[in-house]
């Protein structure tokens, strides 16, 4: 059964595009979870549409993550902890800590976007990279200082 994707999806295919797919695949899935609809001319024109759209929007978001990309670039971020030791924190720095110190400065970014392999456990100056759009990842400067 031929088909036209209404929303990208990375095991079928991107939007707008024409493909085909076992008939119980498109009915019982695709179709009533609304990734796909019936290949019709009315549909066709509408997937177009909506591909123009998507494409806007993502140069768009792009372009948003570009500016916000200089501005994590050029700035840096002091977060207070509690020592046990000469060097080593109470607890941990984790995605949460950088997430709350970006949002006291008014910058909303999502925990899944900041890529911290593991918690920081030691004072100091650390690079942490966060992904903005898929094409778009910067690197911040956190400071974890004693409190």
């Amino acid at each position: 059964m031929k088909v036209i994707l209404a929303q990208d999806s990375p095991s079928v295919g991107k939007i707008g595009d024409v493909i085909t797919v076992k008939d119980g695949y498109a009915r019982n899935f695709l179709i009533p979870k609304g990734i796909a609809m019936e290949f019709l001319p009315a549909n066709l024109k509408a997937a177009e549409a909506k591909k123009t759209k998507a494409a806007l929007n993502t140069k768009k978001r792009k372009e948003d993550a570009d500016v916000l990309a200089q501005k994590l670039a050029d700035a840096s971020w002091t977060i207070p902890v509690k020592i046990i030791e000469e060097d080593r924190i109470f607890g941990s720095v984790t995605v949460e800590t950088i997430q709350k110190a970006f949002e006291a400065e008014g910058i909303t970014i999502d925990k899944k976007d900041i890529q911290l392999e593991e918690p920081i456990k030691k004072l100091g100056i650390y690079q942490v990279p966060v992904r903005l759009h898929p094409e778009v990842v910067v690197s911040c400067k956190i400071w974890v200082v004693k409190e």
